[in-house]
């Protein structure tokens, strides 16, 4: 007989709790894209470059996102 108070449920079922991080990581790069345009108006250069790279790293975690949802739907 299973006792109620097994430490390994109650863990997992605080862990199904909360939204996962790998959701909530657009609410940090989507409000630093803008910032990046405004605050580095006066140097094109890095401004651009680094844009680029948040906007990379955008995309890809957007990727990794949907290959991770597909491949546990194929399983």
């Amino acid at each position: 007989m299973a006792s109620s108070s097994d430490p390994s449920k109650s863990v997992m079922e605080r862990k199904k709790k909360g939204a996962p991080i790998k959701f909530l990581v657009p609410l940090i790069y989507a409000p630093v894209l803008p910032l990046i345009r405004l605050s580095l108006r006066h140097q094109p250069v890095i401004r651009d470059r680094l844009f680029g790279l948040v906007l990379v790293g955008a995309f890809a975690h957007g990727l990794y996102l949907v290959t991770d949802i597909y491949d546990a739907e194929s399983k």
